[in-house]
């Protein structure tokens, strides 16, 4: 089950208190005050792992709690401090404050920590206020609270690319022929219910991340199909992969599909619409009408986006497309020529 927001509790560990004693041992007259702090509570740590793709892990868990700090005792003996939790959260994953709604914290990398809930401080036990002029005080503290809030984690993939489309535009086999991935691929809209991630060889020394959205449709904005719940998967991609299916037996006009995504991904965010785009006319190969091909390749030319036409069935023009995303993922950044 593929989960990317869920709602969890956190409760780091309360601060032990401080102890009220006095010595009380034979050949000891003057004992005094030797009550001992309280321990610190523990903590409650986020930690970026690889290990993890999804939110589930917190789905049937949403309450976490740091143990607290054990209370001081006599004979200036401190409190041991409560044990922290460590909760792994994938990379990728932003967390906020679910009551406030402000972002706490993007984990972008492996490895990555971040305190949420600090621990609270231990009391001072009676020794702590013994002066020369007050000797045998009783006064001591309690354990401070630890922090206790709600999070929300929102998990966006980090993928390179991204492809966008209508249901059935073939972003499923297309992800399956250009890496290992292996989506469910089936004649029928809405076969992806949750995002799909393939790792594509592009030459002897570079590879990019291509993920595969579930399908838009018109409307997706106001909830129509699956919404554009998954599209925060894309919105950190270098590079959009616009598939449009121009195959005879669609029923569609592809180029009105052209413009009825841009449409739902202005209206997601209009930074998507400022990501580069290559477009691919998909189903080369059940095209009987040549116009329906050139009718989005002039779209595409309109807005200055590169254009492919490709069977993903057959595997024309894949290898060009393969090299094309790799080109305009590396090409900029690194200053290399990716060869084919």
């Amino acid at each position: 089950m593929f989960i990317d927001e869920v709602i969890i509790s956190v409760k780091a560990g309360d601060g032990g208190n401080g102890c009220l004693a006095f010595r009380r041992e034979k050949f000891v007259p003057r004992g005094g005050p030797s009550g001992g702090d309280g321990g610190r509570g523990g903590d409650v740590v986020l930690v970026s792992s690889e290990h993890y793709n999804t939110l589930l892990h917190f789905r049937f868990n949403p309450e976490h709690t740091a143990e607290r700090g054990r209370h001081g005792e006599g004979s200036n003996r401190t409190g041991r401090e409560g044990h922290s939790v460590e909760l792994p959260v994938p990379v990728g994953t932003i967390m906020y404050n679910a009551e406030t709604g402000e972002q706490l914290f993007d984990f972008t990398e492996s490895g990555q920590r971040f305190v949420v809930a600090k621990g609270g401080r231990g009391g001072r036990g009676n020794a702590r206020f013994a002066t020369s002029t007050h000797q045998a005080p009783t006064e001591h503290e309690e354990g401070k609270p630890g922090d206790a809030l709600k999070l929300r984690f929102e998990l966006k993939l980090l993928a390179d690319a991204g492809l966008v489309g209508f249901p059935n535009a073939g972003k499923s086999t297309l992800i399956s022929r250009l890496s290992s991935a292996k989506p469910k691929i089936a004649n029928y809209p809405f076969t992806t219910l949750e995002p799909n991630l393939g790792v594509v060889q592009a030459g002897d020394d570079h590879t990019f991340v291509l993920a595969d959205i579930p399908g838009l449709i018109e409307g997706a904005h106001e909830g129509h199909g699956l919404g554009i719940q998954f599209l925060r998967h894309v919105e950190r991609t270098t590079v959009l992969v616009h598939l449009v299916d121009v195959s005879d037996f669609s029923g569609r006009d592809p180029a009105h599909d052209f413009d009825i995504i841009l449409e739902e991904l202005a209206s997601f965010s209009v930074a998507l619409t400022e990501k580069p785009m290559i477009v691919v006319a998909n189903k080369i190969d059940a095209c009987q009408d040549p116009n329906r091909i050139e009718a989005v390749k002039a779209k595409a030319d309109e807005r200055g986006f590169e254009f492919h036409a490709i069977s993903a069935v057959t595997g024309d023009g894949l290898e060009a497309l393969r090299y094309a995303i790799a080109a305009r993922l590396f090409t900029e950044a690194d200053n290399v020529t990716i060869a084919s």
